[in-house]
This record gives structure tokens, C-alpha cells and sequence, in this order.
């Protein structure tokens, strides 16, 4: 994606990325349980849809960071249908949670062999930077996500509240001991990503067996998402034409990679 269309990795991108994973893991229910569609003939459609949002976003030169959320709401409805997969197909948690682990470490592994961990330097120098080796580490934590959320609430028995409070007390702690820095750092914010998508999909899922209807909760998720993001105020002149491109950073730490 365009630097223009990123936003900056603040305490409002986190934030929104927590009810995006609840969010996300509402919409990926919906699509496979309220619609019909299953695990897995909803994910062609939604691989159509995020096709359809890049493609979308290199004709926009505005700046604005709705082509990035919309993309990981989708991203993230493709990652729940494919950690529900295992259930399906009747194979253990453990087993799906450590072929998903495996996946992740080796997709990170493979990135940073690559040196595709350089920082980009976007609007206000704190912009993230998207390749299609992010979407890629993005389904898959997403995937490990739910599949953990799900652990703790039916493997080890927790219920979805408890579980959900003991992972989000997980995210907590991972946002104190690291501080800004560390979560820009490359490992240390795919492993913040997992533990958000784990607490996700069990606030996520408590919430549509609080509601007791799908339609319902994914409404609710989806208003908080949208009310935070617009609510919450951006710095000045956040909207507008876009600048010129921006010229990737080449010093200091690691972050992502330019589209």
C-alpha cells in the first residue's frame, strides 16, 4: 500500500487493532455460520474483496488510512474461518496450534532472511509499510490467533469472558514491558499481533453468545471499530491529497517492508 494510506503505529493503531481482531473474528462467523457459507467457500469471496481493496487503493491519492482497516477486517474474517478449519476437520488444538506456530516462525524466518525488515519512514516518519509478506504474516498470526483464543476458552475449559480477560491481561503486559520501541520492533509485534487476535476471538465470541445473535454482535463490533477510528482525533491535516512519496528509511531498528 501507499505510505499515504498507513497509519502511523500509535497508541490509536493499536487500539483499533484490538476491536478490528474482535471485529474480524464477529464478521468471519457471520460469513461462514449466519450466511452459510462455511470455513471454507467464504474464503474465495473474501480473497475477492481484499483484491478489490488494493486494487482500489493505488488509484487514491487522498490520504487516509480506511483502504488499510478494511483490508485487515478482511484478513483478519479469512484468519478465523481458516483457525475454525481444524475443528472441522475434527484434528486436536494442539496439534493445528503447533502446525500454525510452525508456519509462523518459518513465514518470519524466511522475511528476515530476506532483509525485509528495514523500517520505511512514512507521514511523520511513523507509518507502517505493507507487502504482500505482511498480509501473509497477518493471516497467519490471525490464524494462530483464533485457534488459541478458542484453546482457552473451550480447550482449557475457561469460557469465553475468562479466557478473553486472561489474554487481554497477556496483551497488557506485552504493551508494558515493551514500550514503543520494542512494539515497532519486527518480532516482538507479530507476537503483540497474536496475543490480540487470541483475546479477540474470545471477546469476540462472547459477545455473539451474550447478544445470542451473529448480525447482532458483528453490529456492535463493527460500531466500536468505526466510532474509534473516527472519534478518535487525528493530527492535523491527516486528510487531504497525498504528498509526495516518501523515501524509505534505511538506519535504525526493523519494521516492515514498502509495499
Amino acid at each position: 500500500m501507499k505510505t499515504e494510506h498507513l497509519p502511523d503505529q500509535s497508541r490509536k493503531y493499536w487500539g483499533a487493532l484490538i476491536l478490528a481482531s474482535v471485529f474480524g473474528a464477529n464478521t468471519g462467523d457471520f460469513l461462514s455460520d449466519a450466511l452459510g457459507l462455511g470455513h471454507v467457500q467464504g474464503l474465495p469471496v473474501l480473497a475477492v474483496v481484499f483484491a478489490a481493496i488494493l486494487l482500489a487503493e493505488r488509484f487514491d491519492r487522498f490520504r487516509h488510512p480506511a483502504y488499510f482497516w478494511s483490508a485487515i477486517i478482511i484478513v483478519r474474517s479469512a484468519a478465523t474461518n481458516i483457525g475454525d478449519i481444524g475443528r472441522d476437520l475434527h484434528v486436536e488444538p494442539l496439534k493445528v496450534l503447533a502446525l500454525l506456530t510452525a508456519v509462523l516462525l518459518a513465514t518470519l524466518a524466511a522475511w528476515r532472511s530476506l532483509g525485509r525488515t528495514r523500517p520505511v519512514a512514512g507521514v511523520g516518519g511513523k507509518a507502517l509499510a505493507t507487502s504482500p509478506w505482511y498480509w501473509w504474516t497477518m493471516l497467519v498470526a490471525g490464524s494462530l490467533g483464533t485457534v488459541i483464543g478458542d484453546y482457552f476458552s473451550w480447550g482449557l475449559k475457561l469460557g469465553n469472558l475468562t479466557a478473553a480477560l486472561v489474554l487481554f491481561a497477556g496483551v497488557t503486559v506485552l504493551f508494558l514491558a515493551g514500550g514503543r520501541a520494542r512494539l515497532a520492533q519486527f518480532g516482538y509485534y507479530w507476537l503483540t499481533v497474536v496475543g490480540i487476535r487470541s483475546a479477540g476471538t474470545a471477546l469476540g465470541d462472547f459477545l455473539a453468545h451474550t447478544t445470542g445473535s451473529l448480525p447482532l454482535s458483528t453490529l456492535l463490533s463493527g460500531l466500536a471499530f468505526v466510532a474509534l477510528l473516527v472519534l478518535w482525533r487525528t493530527p492535523a491535516g491527516a486528510f487531504g491529497p497525498a504528498p509526495e512519496p516518501v523515501r524509505a528509511a534505511s538506519a535504525g531498528g526493523e519494521s516492515f517492508p514498502r509495499a
